[in-house]
């Protein structure tokens, strides 16, 4: 009886303290760990069919869920041409940006003066910049749309 006692409270406590590491956690490591539980059990869950002599159904399974699992993970993967670089979308007017794109892209009304570019090229940097997780493609815009405006 004392036994089980001490298996619950050394259970509950494993349990509080992974709740205090997700807590803290950022949540592509939580989404990473769930696909990797689920990934674990999955296979062990496999294993004891296949010792238990019903082999069939965990093959019936893989073969039922294998493509989806399959699609799920090449798109995890993302593309691998490129250097995980995003590419942008095709634009319909080539690659030139117009005065008006470069103000919606800054967000800025037509005629802003030339502190307010820089001002908002700045603070629009600080978000999208490569370094701090942000997009390739966004930071070549705004970049483009400030040369655009500044000249």
């Amino acid at each position: 009886m004392i036994y089980w006692f001490l298996i619950g409270a050394a259970l509950l406590f494993v349990f509080l303290g992974g709740l205090r590491a997700f807590e803290k956690a950022k949540v592509a490591n939580i989404k990473s760990f769930a696909a990797w539980a689920l990934a674990l059990g999955g296979l062990s869950l496999a294993l004891l069919l296949v010792l238990t002599g019903r082999g069939w159904i965990a093959i019936s399974a893989g073969l039922l869920f294998g493509p989806l699992v399959w699609e799920q993970w090449k798109g995890a993967q993302g593309p691998r041409s490129g250097g995980g670089k995003t590419r942008p979308p095709p634009r319909a007017g080539g690659d030139t940006m117009t005065a008006m794109e470069a103000y919606q892209v800054l967000g800025l009304r037509p005629g802003a003066s030339e502190a307010d570019i820089r001002d908002a090229h700045r603070r629009l940097m600080m978000a999208a910049h490569p370094d701090r997780g942000g997009s390739d493609w966004l930071a070549t815009r705004i970049n483009q749309a400030r040369d655009v405006l500044l000249g």
